[in-house]
């Protein structure tokens, strides 16, 4: 295997514009636009029929590492369905974030209205520091995480 890295995470939504908005709170920003409409080969490479989608690649402005989210609206085909409700489903859970200051992101965030599951907690694993981490959701219901003192 050659694997080198990360180069994206997919977050679907039912309303891209509310979606970006919620995702620029976190210091996301655009950085391209995806085509509404793609080739029949990137269609059949995605497992999908010709699709209509409206989205766009974010970038974590802050981030040390590059993470970039593919956000997606699917236009056409669509399926309204939620998001996984608990973590214990299989497939991919959450997406964790780190942070530097985790009691005021927690602020901000509540401020901006965002539903928490909890408030921070503390986990300590064998030999590792103490780390804090929250998990919240984002407007569709897709579970997010911060971390502090990674």
């Amino acid at each position: 295997m050659s694997v080198t890295g990360l180069v994206h995470v997919n977050v679907n939504c039912s309303n891209f514009d509310r979606s970006l908005s919620f995702y620029e709170l976190l210091g996301f920003q655009k950085l391209v636009d995806v085509p509404a409409r793609n080739t029949d080969e990137v269609a059949a490479a995605v497992g999908m029929p010709p699709y209509e989608v409206k989205g766009a690649l974010l970038i974590l402005k802050a981030a040390k590492t590059p993470l970039v989210i593919d956000l997606l609206e699917w236009l056409d085909p669509n399926d309204g369905s939620p998001p996984y409700e608990h973590l214990y489903h299989l497939g991919i859970a959450r997406i964790a974030l780190a942070t530097d200051d985790l009691d005021a992101d927690v602020e901000f965030l509540k401020l901006n209205g965002v539903e928490f599951l909890s408030e921070p907690a503390t986990v300590q694993l064998t030999d590792s520091p103490a780390t804090r981490f929250v998990c919240f959701k984002d407007p569709d219901g897709t579970i997010l995480e911060l971390v502090e003192g990674t």
